[in-house]
């Protein structure tokens, strides 16, 4: 009869730790607060425009995401909205970053203004800053409070 009692009460434990374990872990916002978001990757990641100065970039249905793909041999490539682009990237430090003239497409779209605003921002790009899973581009040699563009990594699987 203990057996029994042991059998049948068996699973209930189980299922009582489990739900415990992660209503726990679930709602507690110390444990979240103590594991930091490391910096991405400058270099082989997909930076995906997400505001130019002080605009937020929205992508028209049928356009293109605006991104830039930095290549550790120092190359730069992307898409504006309508338009590839490819550069050459040079740093120096740990937040200097300097692009060459862009080469590009020239096809027109609805959205050129974003590209054009784009390809200018990363001309006039001096340094940079990576916070988490945000870049940030600015045209003073050093970070400074007003980002040229925001870009936030993407990661793809």
């Amino acid at each position: 009869m203990f057996r029994s009692f042991v059998l049948a009460a068996l699973p209930g434990f189980f299922c009582l730790s489990c739900q415990s374990t992660a209503s726990t872990a679930a709602n507690s916002p110390a444990t979240a607060n103590r594991l930091p978001t490391p910096a991405a990757a400058l270099f082989e990641t997909r930076w995906v425009v997400r505001q130019l100065g002080s605009q937020h970039v929205t992508v028209p249905a049928g356009g293109q995401e605006p991104y830039l793909l930095l290549r550790r041999a120092g190359a730069a490539e992307g898409q504006g909205s309508c338009n590839r682009f490819r550069s050459s990237a040079f740093t120096d430090s740990t937040s200097t970053l300097t692009f060459t003239p862009l080469l590009s497409t020239r096809m027109a779209c609805p959205a050129i203004a974003t590209e054009q605003s784009f390809t200018q921002a990363l001309a006039a790009t001096h340094s940079y800053r990576i916070s988490g899973d945000t870049l940030r581009l600015y045209a003073a040699p050093t970070p400074t409070a007003t980002p040229l563009a925001r870009l936030e990594a993407v990661y793809l699987r």
